[in-house]
């Protein structure tokens, strides 16, 4: 049983004693009980709401962050040259590199000195399929100028076991629109490891030739050509090129890419 002492219990409550009974003491100690527990749910409701905010605030700066890791904006236009737009993955991008070590900067380093007037915008991202490409294929052609597409999607399809079909239809869709506008397209190819499926590894890397012939593009028909599964060219997580391998693939893809530029 609590203890009820001035009609106030131990723990601020309000109670009333029998005996001697005041009901001016009484109205007293009911309005000062109100005015307390008022006071108290009001700090309460006032922590909630700010932790609230600072919660919303927090998850708002954490997704601006992720997005801002991701260069979902148009590519930068540094000039008015004829443009070859290296289209893709992480793979294109430089993921874990940086931005002097990634492939098309390696590519306009070596179009410059061999007296190839373009310039190569690093369209890559991160994570990419072929879906996310398709999305955003449209205003990255929209740049001035556009003469090469090299596409390079498909590994983030085949790491995530998706669709062979889906993604087919995907890539069919971003030649059509880069063809649409006159841009020569150079489609990279991928090989699907010995870990899938027999059907899934024959329909996979049966893909990117199958739409080279398709739609009459040039075809490179593994980008990561003497560079994959070698440690000595790879970042620790054996998928990635280092800096090393991304020299090699420099070389591959201008291999490919060199019968269709222009005149010096």
């Amino acid at each position: 049983m609590i203890a009820c002492q001035n009609g106030v219990n131990k723990f601020g409550g309000f109670c009333i004693l029998k005996q001697d009974f005041d009901q001016e003491k009484f109205i007293y100690h009911f309005m000062y009980y109100l005015i307390r527990t008022a006071a108290i749910l009001s700090f309460i409701s006032s922590a909630i709401y700010f932790s609230a905010c600072g919660a919303s605030s927090s998850a708002e700066r954490q997704q601006t962050g992720n997005q801002a890791a991701k260069p979902f904006t148009t590519p930068q236009i540094i000039s008015d040259k004829p443009k070859i737009i290296a289209f893709g993955d992480s793979l294109t991008a430089g993921f874990g590199l940086t931005e002097k070590e990634s492939y098309p900067y390696l590519l306009q380093q070596k179009l410059k000195a061999d007296g190839f007037d373009y310039e190569v915008v690093n369209a890559g991202v991160s994570g990419e399929t072929s879906i996310g490409g398709l999305e955003r294929i449209d205003w990255v052609l929209e740049q001035e100028n556009v003469q090469i597409l090299v596409l390079e999607l498909g590994a983030n399809d085949l790491l995530r076991g998706l669709s062979v079909a889906k993604m087919k239809q995907n890539l069919s869709k971003i030649i059509e629109k880069a063809k649409a506008k006159k841009i020569q397209v150079l489609l990279c190819g991928m090989l699907a490891p010995p870990t899938m499926s027999a059907q899934y590894q024959r329909e996979y890397t049966a893909a990117f030739p199958d739409l080279a012939s398709e739609h009459k593009v040039a075809f490179l028909p593994f980008i990561l050509e003497g560079v994959a599964l070698n440690p000595k060219l790879n970042q620790a997580d054996n998928i990635h090129p280092n800096a090393e391998g991304e020299k090699i693939m420099t070389e591959t893809v201008y291999k490919a890419l060199k019968p269709m530029l222009g005149e010096k």
